[in-house]
């Protein structure tokens, strides 16, 4: 996430300063040496820490800004670009819905969900956040995602030496937080010494719980039921507009009503992340989910700007086009109108 917009960024050759993550301080020592080795730091600079850098990197005059992280980092990254009219594409995050109808095939579907939503922990900004799931087949869905969780992780995926854990004490103990006991239909363990949290599965949780009202970035999985999908179109169009979309049926009617009533990034029909994955797809959100977008092509064209640039030669020149405007001239390029 960090090193992919500065390809872009040095293919439309600029300059960058790289700011990497606080949280993750193996990863950004990684990467500061990377560049470090390949760069010199007037061309490519990495910058870590927290706060403070960032808030004094964000006071420069920069000709662009790329911003990956949450909403809420979003719009103080926003704010301070207005200062210098600093243009800037904003990567973010949001409750990424899934929707599955009963023309879905659910062997498909719970292997490609939960593929999608365990990868790294469940901590990704595209990871299905929630899903509506048609009620006639609500049980026979559970019953697939939890046999294949069981599958892959096996019966205690705490003691699963491959299955990663919460980045840190903050966001763990927020997560423990988001479990809702009362709607809990699998898993809900976790371990405080390790950060590791259960995949664990809420069914039809009360909708005032904060599970369904904010990004939840790791192993909690609602699952709602609905009878008629228009109730999935109002839930999803009066909240902040999702970073991805997920449908999971095999009927192009559905599939096209349902992109063509919701507004959201981007997304996948019949799977889950790998829209992230094409370098021919442009990624990026809208709304709350942020602006701007990148990947392959796109990439470039984020960090560079089209410059217009008329070249008219001297031998013709039109007498019409000057002053004064007579009233022979003005019957002429009428004429020529015509």
């Amino acid at each position: 996430m960090a090193l992919a917009p500065l390809v872009g960024a040095i293919a439309g050759g600029n300059t960058a300063v790289l700011k990497t993550s606080e949280l993750a301080p193996a990863t950004s020592k990684v990467i500061l040496d990377i560049i470090g080795k390949t760069y010199p730091a007037e061309y490519i600079a990495v910058v870590n820490g927290g706060v403070e850098e960032s808030t004094k990197l964000l006071a420069l005059p920069f000709d662009k800004i790329f911003f990956t992280g949450s909403v809420r980092v979003g719009k103080i990254v926003m704010a301070a670009a207005s200062k210098n009219l600093t243009p800037v594409t904003l990567e973010l995050g949001g409750k990424s819905p899934v929707i599955i109808t009963k023309k879905a095939n659910l062997d498909l579907t719970a292997r490609r969900l939960i593929w999608g939503k365990v990868l790294n922990a469940w901590q990704t900004c595209v990871a299905p956040d929630y899903v509506f799931v048609d009620e006639e087949i609500k049980d026979e869905l559970l019953f697939k995602i939890k046999a294949y969780l069981k599958e892959i992780l096996g019966v205690n995926p705490l003691e699963n030496p491959n299955y990663p854990r919460i980045i840190s004490a903050s966001h763990f103990k927020r997560l423990i937080d988001l479990i809702d006991k009362d709607s809990l239909v699998y898993g809900g363990n976790y371990d405080t010494s390790s950060y590791k949290i259960e995949p664990t599965i809420l069914l039809n949780p009360n909708p005032n719980k904060k599970v369904l009202e904010e990004e939840i970035f790791g192993p909690i999985l609602p699952i709602l039921t609905y009878k008629k999908i228009t109730d999935v179109y109002d839930y999803i169009l009066n909240r902040p507009k999702p970073l991805a979309l997920y449908i999971f049926s095999d009927d192009k009617v559905e599939q096209k009503t349902i992109i063509d009533t919701l507004s959201f990034g981007g997304g996948c029909i019949n799977d889950t992340i790998l829209h992230l994955t094409c370098d021919n797809l442009p990624f990026g959100g809208v709304g709350d989910s942020g602006m701007g977008n990148y990947h392959g092509a796109y990439s470039f064209k984020a960090f560079t700007h089209e410059k217009g640039i008329l070249h008219k030669k001297n031998y013709l020149d039109i007498k019409l086009r000057y002053y004064p405007f007579t009233k022979a001239k003005v019957a002429k390029i009428k004429k020529l109108i015509k």
